[in-house]
């Protein structure tokens, strides 16, 4: 996957009913370049379907973790972009204090996320993190 096609999967997290021609305004390429690259996005099995998936209606992946970022400069929002467009990123949140981001991850495997983790370091504008995994999760009791 490369630069568009992140940019078009975090276009379509963000309005996954988006016609074809906002999409290629949005990234600035061709609507046919568009159209090519999300058949072959589903095709690979990268993109399954176009609809609205909530946390709750799928299984938890069985590794989970919280990254914090450190961001150097303005590029938070081109990196909180990027890692919208990462399939093992379930959430990301801006907060202040000595980390800038926090990064919800699931992956089914401890390999799996740290390629994730590494990917994820690798990012320009990317100073410092920290991860921490979740090893249990009890849910609040309704008010």
């Amino acid at each position: 996957m490369d630069n568009l096609d992140q940019r078009l999967i975090a276009e379509l997290r963000r309005d996954g009913r988006a016609s074809v021609l906002a999409l290629a305004e949005r990234t600035g390429a061709s609507r046919a370049t568009v159209r090519a690259r999300l058949a072959r996005l589903q095709d690979n099995g990268e993109v399954l379907g176009f609809t609205v998936i909530t946390r709750g209606d799928v299984a938890e992946a069985p590794v989970r973790g919280l990254m914090l970022l450190a961001i150097e400069g303005r590029g938070a929002e081109r990196i909180m972009a990027r890692l919208a467009g990462m399939v093992s990123v379930a959430a990301v949140h801006a907060t202040n204090g000595r980390w800038d981001l926090i990064v919800e991850l699931s992956a089914q495997s401890l390999t799996e996320l740290d390629r994730v983790l590494f990917q994820i370091r690798a990012l320009d504008g990317v100073t410092a993190s920290e991860t921490n995994l979740l090893l249990s999760t009890r849910r609040a009791k309704p008010r």
